[in-house]
């Protein structure tokens, strides 16, 4: 494969580093699971519309620039070589976004993406349930039609972001005698409505980047239904298929740890070095990376020539959440018992991240459909298997 630029798309590049280069923050950040962090990540975004940088893909109108997705592909490159904050609201600005800008009406559109863009309004995920993991088709959180409104009635878990997001968007059984995948419709529900209840889920480092939500009698207007009633699953899947095919993991975020493992390994070399495995570790760490960068470019362009993203959406899933594990679980070896350090422990000095970063890895295999999930759907729909 052959990469090359244009002259447009040099300038482009030239442009994101130099504003990332004024307006990153020097101090890091508080981690985004707390509530101080929340509020520094909240104002990043705004920080971000305000130079249009928020989700250059968008339409100018909406906030955004009419960017391609290589043009995307590129000020994510820059985005995560500068060392830019987390994105907290990712899952609107990747996942709903998206979604809204092929299934909402234009009213929708007006009303929720501007306010998306400036992070005015942080979305979390409501798919998950106790019963209803990876199989979304097994959901039983129920929306009842009242006139123009639907009453929720259920619970939703493993939301996250929801301890401090503004709204929640969701699968909801609509039809009570619908099975699997049909009857469902997708909803977006302001969580400070009357009757929702918000627990925090604590995770591997104590903060409380989940929660469970739960629905007692919540009434949401018509109007927040995304699509047709009953059409909820057709709207899931496209949103899915983002989340596992390009928007939610770019390249540009697992090129940024192949290129700080390859420098952790330099500082640790005489070390790394007496197990052989660890340079090659390393070594296959960065090729892998560059692999799936090419693997995306040839993706997107491919989608800029009027394809689309079908159920190879889940090869891509499998690789990047095992190849996040994989890079952290090297640099863990590196480190030996520096690596137990928390960014917040005295002695962590510039190596607390690689922790954090192995804790949040573990999860890669889980989200967005377990890699189990993806690997049915490539035996499935891609080999043309049989069903066991």
């Amino acid at each position: 494969m052959k990469l090359g630029y244009t002259d447009k798309q040099r300038a482009f590049r030239a442009e994101i580093r130099e504003w990332l280069a004024t307006h990153v923050p020097k101090t890091p950040l508080a981690s985004y699971d707390t509530p101080e962090g929340f509020a520094q990540h909240r104002a990043w975004e705004h920080t971000l519309f305000s130079g249009r940088w928020s989700m250059v893909t968008w339409p100018v109108a909406l906030g955004g620039r009419g960017c391609d997705l290589i043009e995307w592909l590129i000020f994510e490159e820059e985005y995560w070589r500068a060392g830019a904050p987390l994105r907290v609201n990712q899952n609107g600005v990747f996942l709903l976004g998206p979604t809204l800008m092929d299934f909402g009406t234009e009213e929708q559109k007006q009303r929720f993406l501007p306010r998306i863009a400036s992070g005015e309004a942080v979305w979390a995920q409501g798919w998950s349930e106790p019963n209803a993991g990876s199989d979304m088709a097994a959901i039983r959180c129920k929306a009842t039609r009242v006139g123009d409104e639907y009453v929720i009635n259920g619970q939703k878990i493993w939301s996250t972001r929801a301890v401090w997001a503004d709204g929640l968007f969701g699968l909801f059984r609509s039809d009570p005698d619908s099975q699997r995948h049909h009857g469902l419709t997708f909803l977006l529900v302001p969580l400070q409505t009357p009757g929702v209840t918000i627990r925090p889920i604590r995770q591997l480092n104590g903060q409380a980047g989940f929660a469970e939500v739960f629905f007692d009698d919540v009434r949401v207007p018509v109007a927040n239904r995304i699509s047709e009633e009953g059409a909820g699953w057709h709207v899931a899947m496209a949103t899915a298929g983002f989340e596992r095919g390009l928007m939610l993991r770019s390249p540009g975020r697992f090129q940024a740890t192949a290129h700080a493992l390859v420098n952790l390994y330099r500082k640790n070399r005489v070390k790394a070095d007496r197990d052989p495995a660890v340079r090659d570790a390393v070594v296959r760490a960065w090729m892998d990376a560059e692999a799936y960068a090419l693997a995306t470019y040839a993706t997107a362009s491919r989608i800029q020539r009027g394809g689309s993203i079908g159920a190879e959406a889940s090869t891509n899933k499998i690789f990047w959440s095992e190849l996040d594990q994989q890079m952290h679980e090297t640099a863990m070896h590196i480190l030996g018992a520096a690596a137990e350090l928390l960014p917040e422990a005295p002695d962590a000095g510039d190596v607390g991240h690689w922790l954090d970063g192995f804790l949040f890895a573990q999860a890669g295999p889980i989200y967005a459909g377990t890699n189990e999930i993806q690997r049915n759907i490539i035996a499935e729909r891609m080999l043309g298997m049989p069903r066991g």
